[in-house]
């Protein structure tokens, strides 16, 4: 017998009760899922010499970026830690650890996501929930609303293909932190060699 076409609710990342109602959504119409992939995004040009004015005119960041990461990854865990195997994947970016400062929010809110999912391993070290980290270089994806155009940056990023690959890649071989691509200069960078890297990357 054919079933019936499932129709997956909207929901807004930004929302706290859409995400409440993604999760039951979710756990009553797959009782056996056990994967849960963090992968919102919004990434903003923001001139912090106007104070408010870019910070408060737009999507907020902060909870798009880093708390619906955090409240979906806490309504999933009870869930996950009754499966004899699960995940959570949250992806950051390379960003998280040299920004690009014509972006400071989203490059804050990738670093907040590196720390918390260290944190979150750490913590659930020991039981069925493995905790994964991908970190992307520049992906060409619509992340940015046009704002590389208009800043005339050519180079669009790797396809979100290659991200995939990696990432299936490392979770098969349990790699918890998936460093793709070009993201490996700025995750290795330190000291001396991140300010350089800094003032590279931040020459507009």
């Amino acid at each position: 017998m054919q079933r019936g076409k499932i129709s997956q609710p909207r929901a807004r990342a930004s929302k706290v009760d859409e995400r409440k109602g993604l999760y039951e959504w979710v756990s009553g119409e797959f009782p056996k899922v056990n994967v849960l992939v963090n992968d919102a995004g919004i990434q903003r040009v923001i001139d912090l010499k106007k104070g408010t004015v870019d910070l408060l005119s737009g999507d907020d960041e902060i909870e798009v970026n880093f708390k619906a990461y955090v409240h979906l990854a806490a309504l999933f865990t009870p869930l996950f830690m009754g499966r004899e195997e699960s995940a959570i994947v949250n992806v950051s970016s390379a960003l998280g650890f040299i920004p690009i400062a014509i972006m400071p929010i989203y490059c804050a809110t990738k670093a907040a996501i590196h720390s918390y999912t260290m944190s979150l391993r750490h913590q659930l070290k020991g039981t069925p929930v493995k905790v994964y980290e991908v970190i992307p270089p520049t992906v060409d994806t619509d992340l940015d609303r046009g704002a590389r155009a208009r800043r005339g940056q050519t180079e669009r990023g790797i396809p979100s293909s290659e991200v995939v690959k990696a990432t299936m890649a490392g979770l098969e071989s349990d790699n918890f932190e998936i460093v793709v691509g070009e993201a490996r200069n700025l995750r290795g960078a330190s000291g001396e060699m991140a300010q350089k890297i800094f003032e590279g990357m931040n020459r507009w």
